[in-house]
């Protein structure tokens, strides 16, 4: 299993973070030691929007080669609804990969043309921004539309990386992983 965590400049850290955590311990908890994880970026640097400067492992890297590609939202979205390169660069090419978005990275998914067909979600005071781009609009925490994954606003990215660790390991990894760390307020639905 191979998973990209792409990052952007003025992203919300915590929707990063948010999956990451969970996600990473399924390495670091010896639950799935041959999973392999990059940072992914356009940049050699990103900002997120509350000033912590991260560095990519990878830049422009073909996200194609991954099992699990996720996206988090954030105010940079503004800017990257609108540009080509990106938009193209996360339209993963791949019958294999699982694209995951959270918050505003699913209005990401939508401007790629990635929800036309699909339910989705994100952070409820972006659902009428959502609905230009889906025709099925949905108020739970996390969406799983096959190859397409999205998750509401910023503290589902917590969910949304246990549901996908529950999708890759099982339950009962998921529930240990939970349980290291201390988060009692698991809700997929």
């Amino acid at each position: 299993m191979k998973i990209a965590f792409v990052v952007y400049n003025n992203m919300t850290l915590l929707d990063f973070a948010g999956v990451y955590d969970p996600l990473t311990r399924l390495k670091t908890m010896g639950f799935c030691p041959d999973l392999t994880y990059a940072v992914c970026a356009r940049t050699d640097q990103v900002r997120s929007s509350e000033g912590v400067v991260l560095v990519p492992d990878r830049v422009m890297t073909d996200l194609s080669c991954f099992d699990l590609v996720i996206i988090p939202g954030g105010d940079g979205i503004k800017e990257l609804m609108q540009d080509r390169v990106f938009l193209a660069w996360i339209t993963v090419a791949s019958e294999r990969t699982t694209v995951a978005a959270l918050c505003g990275g699913s209005l990401l998914l939508g401007a790629a043309g990635l929800l036309r067909t699909r339910k989705a979600t994100t952070h409820p005071a972006l659902m009428d921004i959502l609905a230009r781009f889906t025709q099925d609009v949905s108020g739970d925490r996390i969406v799983d539309a096959g190859p397409v994954i999205t998750a509401g606003g910023v503290t589902a990215g917590i969910d949304l990386g246990l549901y996908l660790c529950e999708k890759i390991a099982g339950s009962t990894v998921r529930e240990k992983i939970q349980m290291q760390m201390d988060y009692r307020h698991y809700s997929p639905a």
